[in-house]
């Protein structure tokens, strides 16, 4: 039997990863095609848009399961400082019952949605196709994706007896979706529903409604024990929609709908380019390049850190791939070259977030197409697209790249013997070689015009951001398997595999959260925070704005401490884009402002991911790490600062276009 088990999950996981890793593949294939087909004005593959939006939705939902497979969803995780065994084993127990308690609800409340909006269609219309294809053949990847996890969160338990309880749990979930089931069996209506069964459905929706506050806060202590993020954004907005007597089809339709806007797949696909830079020698080429250019120059080796760790996060938007792939070999060149640890190992931890100020950033692609649909849903009308967010970052990123280098190199003029004592550091200088700077230049060639190709593209409106983001994918594989052969074709899966934790847990944070702003806006949420806000600050008041930004930074400094830059975007933006808009904040210049925030929410202990990571990398204390990067997050917050209370450093270059 065990041996059986072995062979049939083996199987599972094999036709798993085919589908995530094909799907996810056609995605860059599809659009680069077209794209070559239509400078040859040939007709292009009919029902495209449609089919990559869908197929989107399955590489979501297959990435989530590899994802819990691999324990890598992001998660807040404070448990994990308890010393007490005992209590933090209770945690971590009741978190896993609970996620899987949710995830077996989600999974049978999206059965509804499948049938009525897309099989039945409004129950006489014909199903939902994509050519001859049914939608409801892409859709059915949410209910088992959703139980796939449950059973994968309830085998985690270390004991028989605790998979037990969780597989209890599972059949507990069932049963709690029976509202779920009676549409299914008796229709959309309601009162069709016969007794008693109407009444158990009464009874339940009466229970959430009276208790709502205390399982809000039941998520929210089982988010800070290391539940995964949006497990407890669907568990929150599932709550808010049931209290709301939505039916329970309300949160399944508007993920559905979020994960087919084709304005999405350039995320995982701007992260799988950035994977296959990490994963070949593009880094090692790079640093060489930089550094001939750059090295003669005061604090050259400086400046080649802080560029080449914003060229490597703008695409993967996980400043913390950098640390781990870039760490070890900067680290060398500073030490060689003088630097103390303190320095080089602040900057090295400090200058990756850099990268989500520049494009392809995922930060600024989520925040501009949030802010739309959140100003779509509150009536605002708005002209800006992603494009002027990603040059309304332009200069403030610049900054923050000035500021990072400045620091470092005023850091750079002092060294500590032990832990104090001001000295002067023994610092290198190259001297610059044109014939080695054209030979690191043409290697690196491929690599530095990279950039060049895809913001040229875009900018020009020759490349849509999608287009942009494919051409990125195929043009990485052509350069680094094909031409500069640093990867084999064979080991091509193992890079889609180090790229599915990032996505998956990004857009399944991403998909929930939609489904939470939803309920805010359908409750009325924002209004009344803002209502209070205004009560509380007076908009008219001379200081208003002032106050304003000031409380913001704040609240979003200390969100950042505590959770991860997407789920705050998916949950914060909701509440902070209709307060700015009453305090005349403009939205683009919010949004830089929120990115800003997020950024240093990568320093900020207790959660800072890149302190955690740079600790295991350099393989040095955590608070060795916090006291090394103090004076660089120092500095981000001065930057923040000056850009906050300065709205042209954000609103001049976009307003050119």
């Amino acid at each position: 039997m065990p041996t059986l088990l072995t062979s049939t999950s083996t199987v599972f996981s094999r036709i798993e990863k085919a589908i995530c890793f094909g799907s996810l593949a056609l995605l860059a294939l599809i659009p680069f095609v077209e794209r070559i087909l239509r400078l040859f004005s040939v007709p292009t593959i009919p029902h495209s848009l449609g089919i990559l939006s869908h197929l989107f939705l399955v590489v979501v939902f297959f990435a989530a399961m590899l994802t819990a497979k691999s324990r890598g969803h992001i998660a807040i995780g404070i448990a994990q400082y308890i010393k007490n065994d005992r209590i933090k084993w209770v945690f971590e127990f009741a978190g896993t019952l609970l996620i899987v308690f949710l995830l077996t609800l989600l999974a049978w409340n999206t059965l509804p949605f499948i049938k009525y909006a897309l099989m039945m269609h409004g129950q006489g219309l014909p199903p939902v196709r994509l050519g001859v294809v049914p939608v409801w053949i892409f859709a059915i990847v949410m209910p088992l994706g959703y139980l796939v996890m449950a059973l994968r969160f309830a085998f985690y338990l270390r004991s028989w007896r605790e998979r037990a309880v969780a597989l209890a749990v599972l059949l507990l979930g069932t049963a709690a979706a029976f509202p779920a089931f009676a549409e299914l069996i008796w229709g959309t209506d309601i009162f069709d529903v016969p007794e008693p069964f109407f009444t158990w459905i009464y009874v339940m929706e009466s229970l959430v409604i009276r208790f709502q506050v205390p399982m809000i806060i039941l998520l929210v202590l089982a988010a800070l024990s290391g539940m995964p993020v949006f497990a407890v954004i669907g568990g929150i907005a599932t709550i808010m929609l049931v209290a709301a007597e939505r039916p329970p089809t309300a949160l399944p339709l508007e993920v559905f709908t979020r994960l087919t806007r084709p304005d999405l797949i350039a995320i995982p696909l701007f992260t799988l380019t950035g994977f296959f830079l990490s994963e070949s020698k593009a880094g090692e080429r790079l640093v060489r390049t930089f550094r001939v250019f750059f090295s003669w120059l005061p604090g050259g080796i400086i400046i080649v850190a802080v560029l080449i760790s914003a060229f490597f996060s703008s695409f993967t938007g996980a400043s913390g791939v950098t640390i781990l792939a870039l760490g070890g070999i900067l680290y060398t060149i500073f030490r060689k070259n003088g630097y103390s640890e303190r320095t080089t190992i602040g900057l090295l931890t400090a200058a990756g977030g850099t990268g989500v100020m520049f494009p392809p950033s995922l930060a600024i692609i989520m925040v501009a197409t949030t802010s739309n649909v959140i100003l779509h849903h509150m009536g605002v009308s708005t002209d800006y697209t992603p494009i002027h967010y990603f040059v309304g970052a332009i200069i403030p990123g610049f900054i923050l790249l000035l500021a990072m280098i400045m620091t470092a190199m005023v850091l750079s003029s002092f060294k500590s013997k032990g832990n104090t004592g001001p000295g002067t550091e023994s610092i290198e200088r190259g001297s610059f070689n044109l014939r080695e700077a054209l030979a690191a230049l043409r290697e690196s060639a491929p690599e530095v015009l990279l950039p060049v190709v895809l913001v040229g593209g875009y900018f020009t409106g020759w490349l849509t951001l999608m287009e942009v983001s494919a051409v990125s994918v195929v043009y990485v594989v052509i350069v680094e398997v094909f031409i500069k052969r640093d990867i084999a074709v064979r080991d091509i899966p193992k890079v889609f595999a180090k790229a599915i934790p990032v996505v998956g847990g990004v857009l399944t944070i991403l998909a929930m959260a939609n489904g939470l702003s939803f309920a805010f806006v359908d409750t009325g949420i924002p209004e009344t925070f803002t209502s209070w806000m205004e009560s509380t600050v007076s908009p008219d008041a001379a200081y208003a704005r002032i106050v304003f930004l000031l409380l913001l930074n704040l609240a979003l400094l200390l969100a950042g401490s505590v959770i991860d830059m997407f789920s705050a975007i998916m949950v914060l933006l909701p509440l902070v884009v209709p307060l700015g808009a009453a305090y005349g904040i403009d939205p683009l210049h919010l949004g830089i402002i929120f990115i800003l925030n997020l950024e240093a929410g990568f320093l900020t202990p207790p959660v800072g991911i890149n302190l955690f990571l740079a600790s295991s990398r350099f393989e040095r204390p955590f608070m060795q790490i916090c006291r090394y990067v103090m004076p660089f997050f120092l500095v981000r917050i001065a930057v923040l600062l000056l850009v906050a209370y300065i709205p042209w450093f954000s609103t001049w270059l976009p307003s050119l276009f």
